[in-house]
């Protein structure tokens, strides 16, 4: 029988696949972003503003992880399912291997060159005097996980396109537990601080990282062998141009992030507030951001093996269907995190520990300023993961790139230089309003064209 009769991805309704798929995505999502929460949380009880200041240095490497994981990960998955879609199945065995073995590989690379370059990487991430000796001991120790970290992360989107979105969730999860409970441990009793910290997030990726391999090495919809772990050029970039929008998105966000860290001790230092307010305020507020974010990315991936199998197999109108429906749900998590971030920065800001009137009003102000048009921030994920299920990587690419480089780092460098670190708040809504405007038109668009090309022969017949 036709994949794209038997499969339920082709046959199903819209709003019920959405939920089985987005669901365990935001899920697992909101677990990763718990991973920095948590230590965040704990380090600010244990350590204090000098701890957390450190945790943001070293975020960008994080970033870096994330980045290559969806680069591999996302773009595995989108070229396994448009296979299946078009019954391609000893193809989409392929891609589904070959972006295993480039996972492991990318993980195993980006440790040795983080070692390698360690004390560099974070002074160019910001660090400054009094928080370069944290940032070294947490990142030198939170380096050996990222091979775990890439394994899951990437892993997971190729456990969901294989059709178990509820057991990549589960991987992420079991490592966040274990975070959770060993944090405190080992910060408090133990007295290892901010070190303790960073081996609790370590031991919690391990677990997550063992858990992906497993199931991999028993891939249910196809079989991965040892022939199909071989990459090759040709399917390695065809892997990587897909997962590239993704990927840029979120290399576009660290290079934002060691510009903003960098421009908040500078400009910080001439204000009221000195180096440390700033940046410690910053990496919380944006890692709190994170979790709003994850219900936006989780929906945004949730969507790519249900537009992937069925642009492949021409189903067109469900394509269609499934980005508006994605699209409603990522604007009415935003609006509600517009509401939280407006109406209770103080309660927000103050779980991650006590600090001065200065610090306090600093982070208020950043919550309202910065993040007042969060409403809107759920439509170019969304929007860049359309492009990339149906094969569009150079429109995916573009538009992952509008808001953090060709919007939002120019702003951060020019508007500081007029208005002191107040211009650095004002950076984002501006960034936020255009990309989404953006998205919006580019979107519209492209329904346009999948609309003209549907028929009742597209939606009957089976793809070949």
């Amino acid at each position: 029988m036709d994949q794209a009769l038997q499969n339920p991805l082709g046959t199903e309704k819209i709003p019920q696949l959405l939920t089985r798929f987005a669901v365990p995505s935001v899920i697992a999502m909101l677990v990763s972003s718990l991973y920095n929460i948590v230590d965040q949380i704990f380090i600010g009880q244990g350590v204090g503003v000098l701890g957390n200041a450190a945790t943001n240095v070293a975020f960008p490497l994080v970033t870096v992880c994330t980045a290559t994981a969806l680069l591999f990960g996302i773009g595995g998955a989108a070229n396994f399912n448009l296979c299946m879609g078009a019954g391609k199945k000893e193809e989409a065995a392929k891609f589904a291997g070959g972006a295993v073995t480039l996972l492991i590989g990318g993980g195993i690379v980006l440790c040795i060159l983080t070692l390698l370059f360690l004390e560099p990487l974070m002074w160019g991430c910001g660090a400054t005097a009094d928080t370069i000796d944290y940032a070294l001991t947490y990142t030198g120790i939170t380096a050996f996980g990222f091979p775990f970290l890439i394994l899951s992360n990437g892993g997971g989107h190729l456990i969901r396109a294989d059709g178990a979105p509820r057991f990549s969730m589960l991987c992420n999860l079991t490592g966040a537990m274990i975070n959770t409970i060993l944090d405190p441990l080992f910060i408090f009793p133990m007295g290892l601080g901010i070190a303790g910290a960073a081996w609790a997030t370590v031991i919690g990726q391990v677990v997550s990282g063992i858990m992906a391999a497993v199931y991999l090495s028993r891939f249910r919809t196809v079989r991965l062998t040892r022939g199909t772990l071989r990459p090759g050029l040709r399917r390695s970039l065809k892997i990587a141009s897909l997962g590239a929008a993704n990927c840029f998105n979120q290399l576009a966000m660290m290079v934002v992030q060691i510009t903003l860290n960098n421009t908040l001790t500078f400009y910080g230092a001439l204000s009221v507030y000195g180096k440390e307010i700033p940046l410690a305020c910053a990496g919380i507020i944006s890692k709190v951001n994170m979790i709003f974010f994850s219900f936006a990315i989780g929906l945004a991936q949730g969507l790519q093996p249900i537009c992937s199998f069925n642009y492949g197999a021409k189903k067109y109108a469900r394509v269609r269907e499934t980005y508006r429906l994605a699209l409603i749900a990522a604007t009415c998590i935003s609006f509600l995190a517009f509401l939280c971030f407006q109406l209770f920065p103080r309660q927000i800001i103050s779980i991650f520990g006590n600090g001065t009137e200065e610090y306090f009003h600093f982070a208020e102000q950043y919550f309202r300023i910065y993040l007042f048009f969060t409403f809107l921030n759920g439509i170019q994920p969304v929007t860049t993961n359309l492009f990339t299920a149906i094969g569009k990587a150079s429109r995916g690419i573009f538009l992952s790139l509008t808001r953090q480089i060709l919007f939002l780092l120019p702003l951060i460098v020019l508007l500081p230089a007029l208005f002191g670190i107040d211009g650095i708040m004002f950076a984002g809504p501006v960034a936020d309003l255009i990309a989404a405007v953006l998205s919006l038109l580019l979107a519209g668009r492209e329904l346009r064209r999948i609309r003209r090309m549907e028929s009742p022969l597209c939606e009957t017949q089976p793809a070949r």
